[in-house]
């Protein structure tokens, strides 16, 4: 069954898939730092139920299955729901409440841990075995996060004492585990896509998890659309929710599941450095923001990571037979 779709959708080359990945990653990073006005002008589940809806109506046709392509059995099925509610609706949900209760240093730092998470998972999970230079590359890519995220410099907080500083610490702990259960859920997401991709074309895994996506968030989105006023939002905010829903619904994940197909699950992890490095420079040039060094430092010690993973030599990681 796996072979006849494999034959029907030929991997990419290695290099094809680096490119893919990394675009993938980059384009999350840009519409991640383009999408605060959208955030601004639309409340957080009409803004991802009005995603879903466009991206599903720009990948309705990409459903059907193809005539070359083995029905789905019940084991996939259940790995395509997971995929969306792990990447799709649960990471959304404890990123954005964790962002809101924690500093951004702290989710930054917590963020930096998603390629050795990823790692981790496709050890346990796939039975991949990593080398010693992809875990320098992870390493490169925790460190060039962790490093950028410090370098982001926090308003000043009033100093509160007793029952509300204990308060506010419970916030911030809080915050900083549901940041680290979206790092989970993002790592779920790549390990759960690399097992689908032997299966399921990248494009079909692209309209079906959105699908998923939509149907979670149907009941909250509708319930807000029912109680906003449309004609406040701008039309260029409307032009920009398209290129969100698209970027994020269709463009990356199929890159993604397309790069996957020819990549180990633990080195496409190190390519999620890519996030931070494109919306830090989406702020720079696009957004008005400062480039400091010690940011520049962190995007090269990032690079560095990728440049590792991607070197061609005898001992890549490989999945065990």
């Amino acid at each position: 069954m796996a072979s006849d779709t494999s034959n029907a959708h030929p991997a990419p080359s290695r290099w094809l898939a680096y490119c893919f990945l990394g675009l993938s990653m980059a384009l999350v990073g840009s519409y991640v730092a383009l999408s605060k006005p959208l955030v601004a002008a639309l409340s957080v589940f009409l803004l991802a139920w009005l995603r879903f809806g466009i991206g599903g109506l720009a990948m309705a046709h990409w459903l059907k299955r193809a005539p070359h392509e083995a029905p789905m059995n019940g084991a996939t099925k259940r790995l395509l729901f997971l995929e969306s509610f792990f990447g799709n609706f649960l990471f959304s949900i404890a990123m954005l409440f964790g962002v809101s209760m924690t500093t951004a240093v702290s989710a930054g730092v917590i963020m930096s841990t998603i390629p050795a998470v990823v790692a981790l998972m496709s050890w346990a999970f796939l039975k991949e075995r990593i080398g010693l230079r992809v875990w320098l590359a992870i390493g490169c890519g925790v460190m060039g996060i962790a490093v950028l995220a410090l370098s982001k410099k926090e308003l000043p907080t009033q100093v509160s004492r007793g029952l509300e500083a204990d308060l506010a610490d419970n916030k911030v702990l809080w915050g900083n585990i549901l940041v680290f259960v979206a790092v989970l859920c993002e790592a779920a997401y790549a390990v759960i896509g690399k097992k689908l991709t032997g299966t399921v074309s990248p494009k079909r895994i692209a309209a079906i998890i959105n699908l998923w996506g939509f149907v979670l968030v149907t009941p909250m989105g509708l319930y807000a659309a029912l109680r906003f006023d449309f004609a406040t939002v701008s039309g260029s905010s409307w032009m920009l929710l398209v290129f969100y829903a698209m970027a994020a619904s269709v463009w990356t994940v199929w890159l993604w599941m397309t790069g996957l197909k020819s990549v180990p699950a633990a080195s496409a992890g190190v390519f999620t450095v890519m996030l931070p490095i494109s919306a830090a420079l989406v702020g720079v040039f696009v957004l008005g923001e400062t480039l400091t060094g010690i940011q520049l430092l962190a995007f090269s010690i990032a690079l560095l990571g990728v440049l590792l993973a991607t070197l061609p030599s005898g001992r890549t990681v490989t999945p065990a037979p």
